[in-house]
């Protein structure tokens, strides 16, 4: 007897008449566990810069988009920005349409709204658990949606789908709020605008009011030269409104064409007049914030140390752009200024063993050395803190420490540690041990190997902050304008005090450094009080600032109320805002459970009150009558993978699984559990041929995989890939097919299927299939296969779309399971010994037994794709050699089978 269908996928058709649920997620999932290591939080997907060229803010294929419009509005240094489109399915059929919106990852999602055909649904903030509840129910009526969150660069990508029958009328609304940081001597509002095609109602306001005033209004974008005159400023003392305007004509790419040639980021950069070094205090709706920026201040010297990852990962573009910038940081030290240069791969070494002045000579000698530097082997980070560490702990115990000088390391790593100690919580726990309280780590992370969750702990720590650098063109300038915010300290030991009998919960208040050009932020609630008056103390560096502001309230939500484009509640969200992000800082720290689960009530209680979507809330939109919801998840975690797992030192790991990488031949890794180790082969085989990963006739399931090549050959060499994967259930006919631009489920009569863009369950004939970020296909509850999708910039003159497979080895077969993957459901009994060295240092070799054979084996790593679906995750293994000769069963050939339903 056939099972009954039960499909959720995307937005079902309005005019079936299903009710909807939908549910935005924040940033990372809740752990399972309190006591799961840092490690396990959510590592988001990363959009590299080839694939943002294909993003695009409306997606469909026949629609017409009336309007794109995105408003700003900027009060003290706090934005709430909203983004509306209205879209109609012109075309003759039914289809899906996309809303998508790059938003600043700094970001709080406030609210999501839709008309759909005159149905409006409209958000509020839940607890993440209220909202699973909803979306398992909905999951249970056959009634829901998808949506997920994923990153590039310095946003943060906002997608959803719609699927609505012919003529439909549809208008979106996202509303976010993020706070305005002063870099450099000005804040920089960024709007990432590319709506994919032309559009007769374009807009762009940003509008922004600075009680003090604006001392400065500029705007900048990656959009082209042709539009910058299209630009519109107009500026008073204390308001500035920004429009971007273009017509139909001027957004074409060209007199004839029909493109957009609007794709880019629209910047605009401001300042505001400051009165006064002690800063500006304002109060308004109960609350106050207080700006310091104090100028005319002469900075103080510094003892850098320069701690700078040369190992084999940073080959090629990074080490060049490191240097570039290394040349440039270099230049900008003073006689007043000390430093030295530490490079470290898997060892460790000094351009000077102690702090030398900053003259040109010491530069000069150092920029040879950094010039000079070959990068290859391992990555030690360990080691090479604990040496800079102690090189300013010499320079200190010495006397040579100017007393009123600032201390720090930047730390440039693009990778995780492979030598040396490489448990991330005991490095961790080393350098806090011996850093000093006047010493500072900054952290910069390279591209996507590095665990820059790890970077960023350790510097928040350690009285510094960290930050990602992209590994592009412009590396160099991004490492450069990092430096300049951390070369120039004003201040230290900075605290902003106000009378405890005037305000309460004030957010942190006291700051390790003062930076030039940047501002230290200081928000809380305003106490009942018959006085008129509140002060702050601003203490540093032996310093005091007193600011006295009467604290007439009205004056300034009057103020507000008469801008018509003002931000009336400012101050109340601002103060909810950073006290949430330092919650979010306090949480990733903690070292106990219950200090944990503390600070976890904290968020969501603030979350609620303020409609915030964090990593502890989400969002639930329904229909006005409350009689129709919607239901959108983001992906389910990636850490926990496809398969059941052991968890070791906070990871998750396959206990078998296949994975496939970019730019290679599909590669296998085997986890053996018995012997606890991980076996790698590849197969080379050729485009077209249908390879068997598992053949089992008692249970009637069979997963092939066929492959495709790369556009053309690289390195002498044609790559080839999985672009199909087949999972046949044969007892009921069901098949379901995986390709790199879609997911399909056939019984031979029905026929399901859907885009990567849609979040999807369908259970039908044993069969059920879970479509987030990735795709899950379990069989009858004891089989499961789970499918990745890799996606390349499709201009690429090599690289392909691909997919990466991961089987678990407790899937329930019969005895009679075969195939490539199948046959390793019965462990062989394998024994490696004989370890020497290799012909590369870092791999060493061996002589594995295994099946009768004796085989020459390598040590080496793979890469597992389901934490971090871009770079990877390494994993070390024994590499079998010769497409798994001696290691398989037979030869690999005698795998390939005729087309993608047959068993072996």
């Amino acid at each position: 007897m056939r099972r009954p269908l039960l499909l959720l996928l995307g937005l079902l058709l309005l005019h079936q008449g299903h009710c909807f649920e939908f549910v935005i997620d924040g940033e990372w999932e809740e752990e399972a566990s309190e006591v799961q290591d840092h490690r396990q939080r959510h590592k988001r997907a990363i959009l590299t810069s080839e694939e943002e060229e294909d993003f695009q803010a409306i997606r469909g294929d026949d629609i017409t988009v009336k309007s794109y419009r995105v408003e700003s509005r900027i009060t003290s240094r706090f934005a709430h920005v909203t983004v509306r489109s209205s879209v109609v399915n012109s075309g003759s059929k039914a289809q899906s349409i996309g809303f998508n919106v790059q938003i600043p990852k700094q970001a709080f999602i406030t609210n999501f709204t839709m008309n759909v055909n005159g149905i409006t649904f409209v958000g509020s903030v839940k607890e993440k658990t209220v909202a699973r509840n909803l979306y398992t129910q909905a999951r249970a009526r056959g009634k829901a949606a998808g949506i997920i969150r994923a990153n590039s660069q310095d946003m943060e990508t906002f997608k959803t789908e719609v699927h609505v029958p012919s003529g439909s009328n549809i208008e979106f609304e996202l509303h976010y709020q993020e706070m305005m940081h002063r870099k450099l001597g000005h804040y920089e509002h960024n709007l990432y605008l590319q709506p994919g095609r032309l559009v007769p109602q374009f807009q762009v306001d940003v509008y922004i009011f600075e009680p003090k005033g604006i001392s400065m209004v500029q705007t900048s974008n990656t959009l082209g030269q042709q539009f910058t005159e299209l630009i519109k400023v107009v500026s008073t003392d204390n308001k500035a409104h920004i429009v971007f305007k273009p017509n139909l004509q001027q957004q074409r790419k060209c007199d004839n064409c029909t493109d957009s040639a609007i794709d880019g980021t629209f910047t605009v950069m401001y300042d505001v007049k400051r009165d006064s070094n002690a800063g500006e205090l304002q109060v308004s709706d109960g609350h106050f914030v207080h700006f310091f920026a104090p100028t005319n201040l002469s900075p103080l010297p510094k003892n850098i140390v320069f701690v700078i990852d040369v190992s084999g990962s940073m080959w090629g573009v990074k080490m060049k752009q490191t240097v570039e910038a290394m040349q440039a940081i270099l230049d900008d030290l003073t006689l007043d200024d000390q430093f030295s240069i530490i490079d470290f791969n898997h060892n460790v070494r000094c351009w000077s063993e102690d702090l030398v002045s900053g003259s040109s000579i010491q530069i000069a000698d150092a920029k040879k050395y950094i010039q000079n530097i070959k990068p290859n082997g391992g990555t030690n980070i360990n080691e090479a803190l604990m040496r800079a560490v102690q090189m300013l702990l010499k320079a200190s115990n010495q006397g040579l420490i100017d007393s009123r000088s600032v201390s720090m390391i930047i730390l440039v790593s693009d990778g995780d540690p492979t030598v040396g100690e490489i448990k991330l919580s005991a490095i961790q726990k080393n350098v806090r041990k011996i850093m000093r309280e006047e010493f500072s780590l900054f952290s910069l992370g390279i591209g996507f190997d590095v665990d820059f969750d790890f970077l960023e702990r350790i510097a928040m720590e350690n009285r510094g902050i960290a930050q990602r650098i992209y590994a592009n063109h412009d590396a160099a300038e991004q490492l450069r304008t990092f430096y300049s915010q951390v070369s120039s300290p004003l201040l230290r030991r900075i605290a902003i005090q106000f009378p405890e009998d005037s305000v309460s919960e004030v957010t942190q208040n006291r700051f390790d450094k003062y930076f030039s050009g940047s501002e230290l932020v200081v928000a809380g609630k305003v106490l009942p009080s018959e006085s008129n008056t509140l002060t702050s103390f601003t203490t540093a560096s032996a310093v005091i600032f007193l600011l006295p502001h009467r604290v007439l309230q009205a004056r300034l939500d009057i103020q507000l109320v008469k801008h018509q484009h003002s931000f009336t509640g400012f101050a109340r969200q601002m103060w909810a805002y950073i006290t949430i992000k330092q919650l979010i800082s306090d949480r990733s720290l903690a070292q106990t459970a219950a200090k944990k689960r503390m600070v976890t009530k904290q968020i969501m209680s603030l979350a609620l009150e303020h409609q915030f979507v964090t990593p502890l809330t989400a969002l639930l939109v329904e229909s006005e009558d409350a009689t129709e919801r919607l239901l959108a998840d983001s992906p389910r975690d990636p850490k926990h993978g496809c398969c059941s797992a052991t968890v070791l030192n906070g990871s998750c790991r396959p206990h078998m699984c296949a994975s496939h990488p970019v730019d290679n031949d599909p590669h296998f890794i085997v986890h053996l559990p018995g012997s606890n180790m991980d076996v790698c082969f590849n197969i080379d085989s050729k485009p077209g041929h249908i390879l068997n990963l598992v053949s089992d006739r008692g249970t009637g399931v069979v997963v092939n995989g066929q492959l495709i090549s790369s556009k053309q050959v690289h390195n002498s060499k044609l790559s080839t890939y999985f672009g199909t994967i087949s999972v046949d259930y044969q007892p009921d006919g069901v098949s379901v097919t995986i390709t790199t631009d879609m997911i399909a489920m056939s019984d031979g009569s029905n026929n399901h299927s859907f885009t990567w863009a849609a979040t999807a369950e369908i259970t039908q004939d044993g069969i059920n299939i879970v479509k987030n970020s990735h795709v899950i296909v379990t069989v009858n509850d004891n089989i499961q296969v789970m499918v990745l999708l890799h996606r390349v910039y499709k201009k690429h003159p090599v690289n392909v779309d691909f997919l990466g497979v991961y089987i678990p080895n407790d899937n329930q077969y019969s005895p009679v399971v075969h195939g490539l993957i199948g046959q390793f459901s019965r462990e062989p009994e394998v024994n490696v010994f004989d370890i020497h060295e290799g012909a590369d240092p870092l791999k060493k070799e061996a002589t594995m037994e295994v099946k009768g054979n004796k085989l020459l084996v390598t040590r080496g790593w793979q890469k597992d794709y389901r934490r971090d679906t871009r770079q990877g995750s390494n994993v070390y293994c024994w590499f079998i050699h010769n497409s798994g000769k001696g290691f398989i069963d037979g030869h690999y050939t005698d795998y390939i089978v005729p087309d993608l339903h047959s068993f072996l």
